[in-house]
């Protein structure tokens, strides 16, 4: 069975609370867990920091315009 992944909407919170949310939670990944974090604008800082964590990442922009981020600890 697959967890459901923890979600972190983070599109009406002012910087730098989304990436300090986004850090806590990456912080608690399991092998094999995931994170849905959503934003309002592409989150490069973010970026830099899951790959030199080795986390797997993948982004998509919404309709709405947010980012969504699917983040992934191997595993």
């Amino acid at each position: 069975m697959t967890t459901p992944p923890k979600i972190i909407d983070a599109l009406f919170l002012e910087p730098p609370e989304p990436l300090v949310r986004a850090l806590e939670a990456i912080d608690t990944l399991q092998p094999g867990e995931e994170l849905l974090f959503i934003v309002g604008r592409e989150p490069f800082p973010l970026y830099n920091i899951l790959d030199q964590a080795g986390l797997l990442r993948e982004t998509e922009v919404r309709k709405d315009g947010a980012y969504q981020v699917r983040i992934r600890a191997p595993g």
